[in-house]
């Protein structure tokens, strides 16, 4: 009897496409490449799911017996690692590239004159009209 294969973040990270795709499920990794096609939800659902742990995602949708039959047959290996961390990690660096996305352009020089503008304008017009 062979040892349990162990499979790192790393190693989960590289196999997130259509052409390989690993799931972590209870601390298990399974290559569930081959049954995209055939999943019952669409290959989407479980593509969502890539590089991270998809036991709630999993458990929350309530798989039939028949469903969790097969995953020993898809079964790679035991998953070594502190998912939470490496979830958290994930989430930083979408985060992180988000912001940088989403940053609003600087104004510059425009958003402090224009102001100082408008308070020049309104502060002669009381001037003029307290004569």
């Amino acid at each position: 009897m062979s040892a349990e294969k162990v499979i790192t973040i790393d190693e989960l990270k590289e196999h997130s496409s259509k052409d390989s795709l690993y799931i972590l499920i209870h601390g298990k990794v399974y290559d569930v490449t081959k049954f995209l096609d055939e999943h019952p939800g669409g290959d989407e659902v479980i593509l969502a799911e890539k590089g991270t742990d998809a036991t709630e995602a999993f458990e929350d949708v309530g798989h039939s017996d028949e469903a969790r039959a097969l995953l020993p047959d898809m079964l790679v290996g035991s998953f070594s690692g502190d998912m939470k961390a490496a979830v958290a990690a994930a989430a930083t660096e979408a985060k992180l590239a988000a912001q940088k996305v989403n940053k609003p352009p600087s104004a510059g020089v425009i958003s402090y004159v224009l102001p100082l503008g408008f308070l020049g304008a309104y502060l002669a017009w009381r001037f003029y009209f307290s004569q």
